[in-house]
């Protein structure tokens, strides 16, 4: 429980200085937001909570912006990522069935992270191998002509 105290205390001192480096003002937000996943590669709740308070804006102002922006993570990195295609060619080649592989093999839909941290995962659109789909990347190795079988077999080479 300790650990769990003092990463929040971090998060929220990362936070303040944020705050602090944007003078306070609620027209950086959105920058302010870029700045806490820089930082911690996500926004967790607590830098939410704590910057609504600050800023005098309602938390849910806050959770609008980060889930309009696909750019934001609500959930701490894994050590490896996952994306899975689900541009056009990928999708009729059968993208959904690897993502939904994942989803039941890793408990994980996209932008969540395993609970042991391991691997985090994202849904991509077209990275360009369109010939080889689908595909999945793994910490940016590109693995083509997918099928849920495979899924496992893959993910267990990343410790």
């Amino acid at each position: 429980m300790e650990d769990t105290a003092n990463q929040s205390n971090e998060e929220i001192q990362k936070t303040q200085e944020i705050l602090e480096k944007n003078d306070y003002d609620s027209k950086n937000l959105v920058k302010m937001l870029q700045d806490i996943q820089a930082e911690l590669g996500y926004v967790p709740g607590d830098s939410q909570k704590f910057l609504a308070k600050k800023l005098r804006v309602p938390v849910s102002h806050i959770f609008g912006i980060l889930t309009f922006y696909n750019f934001f993570r609500l959930y701490p990195p894994g050590r490896h990522s996952i994306d899975v295609c689900l541009g056009t060619a990928c999708y009729v080649k059968g993208a959904k069935n690897i993502l939904n592989e994942i989803v039941e093999r890793y408990g994980i839909k996209p932008g969540q992270t395993t609970p042991d941290r391991k691997f985090s995962m994202d849904i991509v659109r077209c990275v360009g191998c369109c010939a080889i789909g689908p595909v999945m990347l793994v910490d940016g190795t590109v693995y083509g002509k997918m099928k849920p079988e495979k899924v496992k077999e893959i993910l267990r080479r990343y410790k």
